[in-house]
């Protein structure tokens, strides 16, 4: 039997990047607190715990006093780095650097629209801490859809400028795209609205849907492996699931079923932008025992 790992899974440049920076400071045997889990993923929340970072929430940040926080790839609204300076918070920024451009461009987007009295609006999963960090570059003002049925939120009369989640597919930001535009022509009536759409979408993470189409045509079964937190995870799971049926989604080995391995001779493993190296390798371990 045939197992592969894809070669193009794993973590992205961000997470790269604030994980570094973090076993980089817990070297120096700091204490060292992390605002949200680093990454959606709990296998590598808790290997990081182990050496010593502790995840803490927005309401235990308010608290703290004179230490060091690291904040994700994810991005924070303005409001967090005011508690900081106010507390006398020491900030590793870890924020990626896609994340804070589209940061800038959304606050000068909602500057420019709302002189038009326009709306921003974003193509995300309300709730999530990077569309959070977007969100408080508007005041709190931008409407967030997560798809078709969230865009009654929208004054169709008035301007839109529509940007994306980074990790939101490239095809479901065009479909929302064209269907805001066909419902401000039907509440304006006529083709000359004022739509300005940004394409706002990582590349690292869109670049592996077609990478993966083509991993998982290969195998009989796919394991995907990704935390439950991860909204990247969920959309290139699908991905993978449309492609292939026999995909099944596991965040650890222990959701590992041996049913899913009889009779077959191939096994393709591939994961989220959040998901580590030594999980999919730890998955890969665990099947070769359960197909002996």
């Amino acid at each position: 039997m045939k197992i592969e790992i894809d070669s193009n899974s794993g973590f992205c440049f961000g997470v790269v990047n604030a994980i570094q920076l973090a076993e980089m400071e817990l070297e120096k045997n700091e204490t060292l607190y992390c605002l949200g889990d680093i990454v959606h993923n709990s296998a590598e929340v808790e290997r990081l715990k182990k050496i010593g970072l502790t995840t803490i929430n927005h309401e235990q940040l308010k608290t703290l006093k004179n230490c060091k926080v690291l904040l994700r790839a994810h991005g924070e609204p303005p409001e967090t780095y005011k508690i900081a300076i106010e507390n006398n918070i020491q900030l590793i920024d870890a924020s990626c650097p896609v994340v804070l451009k589209l940061q800038n461009n959304i606050k000068l987007g909602f500057d420019t629209i709302l002189k038009k009295d326009g709306q921003v609006v974003i193509y995300g999963k309300e709730g999530h801490a990077e569309v959070n960090g977007l969100v408080g570059q508007t005041n709190g003002k931008a409407i967030v859809i997560g798809g078709i049925e969230d865009l009654n939120k929208i004054d169709f009369s008035k301007p839109v400028n529509l940007f994306s989640q980074t990790t939101k597919s490239i095809e479901g930001f065009y479909e929302i795209q064209k269907e805001i535009k066909n419902r401000m022509i039907k509440a304006q009536g006529t083709e000359n609205v004022e739509l300005i759409s940004n394409d706002t979408i990582c590349r690292q993470v869109s670049h592996r849907q077609p990478k993966l189409h083509e991993f998982v045509k290969k195998h009989d079964v796919i394991v995907f492996v990704s935390g439950q937190k991860s909204s990247n995870g969920k959309m290139l799971y699908q991905v993978c699931k449309d492609e292939n049926p026999n995909t099944y989604l596991v965040s650890d080995v222990d959701e590992l079923n041996p049913s899913w391995f009889k009779n077959i001779e191939s096994i393709g493993i591939c994961g989220a932008t959040s998901t580590p190296r030594w999980l999919m390798e730890k998955v890969a371990k665990k099947i070769e025992i359960l197909v002996v």
